[in-house]
């Protein structure tokens, strides 16, 4: 193996911390890895990496090394990118994650015209609102809503995510409609949405005439996923705040109704987020400006 492509092996194995992970994104046997970084401390004469059983740690010869090759893979990827981009069609394996709700609704089905568009990108989806390891996953880009909490990564704001208050139509017939948004602390359910993360549910938030309202909700179920959610508020559980993209069909079919009409939700951000060094990529670029155009036509993603 060449020393470019050994240097590449050393830093994935720092950025997913196994041997094994980086063997798996790379595509090659655990056993190959782990000779090509033998190998590397041999012709360098320092050890770059302390094994345990479990896991992988840098020296700080190591950290040192890694700083520099990475900076000098990205560089060489840069200038193969701008040679290549102008002559080549985006093509090859793009690994993208995205949450459950903007992959059933808006991403799924508008991929036919993706590949009509860019028929050598292989996409794999993964769908999930679990927050993504992105360097450890190997994933290509991500597309989140929220705010951003990795100032490493690049991010594209491709929208907002406009949320609603709504209930079944059954739920508002056994327990009234509330004309408050305190009134969720009492006497009625809400469907609770909780940070994957934290363990924490968000809050329903209200705004009306400067006034912003934070309502925790008396909950039957709080669920981690969005598809969940709106799936548990059509079920009559309670009330919910859902995206408009999401709840806009079944309200217009009145298996939903739109409650505190006169009370709005700060939007959500929704942004394209991708690690650093794979701005140049082609396939990436391809995708980020696909999205980039969907949600920028969608009628529901405001801008």
């Amino acid at each position: 193996m060449d020393q470019l492509q050994a240097m590449r092996v050393f830093t994935r194995v720092v950025e997913t911390g196994t041997f094994t992970r980086a063997a798996e994104s790379l595509d090659l046997p655990k056993g190959t890895v782990s000779k090509v970084v033998q190998q590397l401390e041999g012709r360098l004469k320092v050890k770059l990496l302390n094994r345990t059983t479990r896991r992988v740690t840098v020296t700080a010869d190591g950290a040192a090394y890694y700083e520099r090759t990475a900076r000098l893979l990205n560089d060489f990827d840069d200038i193969e990118a701008a040679m290549t981009n102008a002559q080549a069609s985006p093509s090859g394996r793009l690994r993208v994650d995205v949450g459950a709700s903007v992959a059933r609704l808006v991403i799924i089905p508008a991929l036919g015209e993706f590949h009509r568009r860019f028929p050598d990108i292989r996409l794999d989806l993964g769908v999930s609102d679990r927050p993504v390891d992105m360097i450890g996953d190997n994933v290509d880009c991500v597309i989140r809503g929220g705010e951003l909490t990795e100032p490493s990564l690049v991010a594209r704001r491709v929208g907002n995510i406009q949320l609603i208050t709504v209930a079944s139509p059954e739920y508002l017939k056994a327990n009234g409609t509330p004309t408050d948004p305190e009134q969720l602390e009492d006497g009625h359910s809400t469907v609770n949405y909780f940070s994957s993360r934290t363990g924490r549910p968000y809050p329903h938030m209200f705004e009306r005439d400067g006034a912003l309202l934070e309502i925790g909700g008396r909950y039957k179920v709080s669920v981690n996923e969005s598809n969940a959610q709106l799936a548990a508020v059509l079920a009559g559980l309670g009330v919910a705040q859902v995206a408009v993209f999401a709840a806009a069909d079944h309200v217009a079919r009145g298996e939903l109704v739109r409650i505190l009409p006169e009370w709005t939700r700060p939007p959500i951000p929704l942004h394209v987020v991708y690690p650093p060094n794979r701005h140049l990529s082609a396939k990436v670029r391809a995708f980020v400006e696909w999205v980039a155009e969907l949600l920028a036509l969608h009628p529901h993603m405001q801008r």
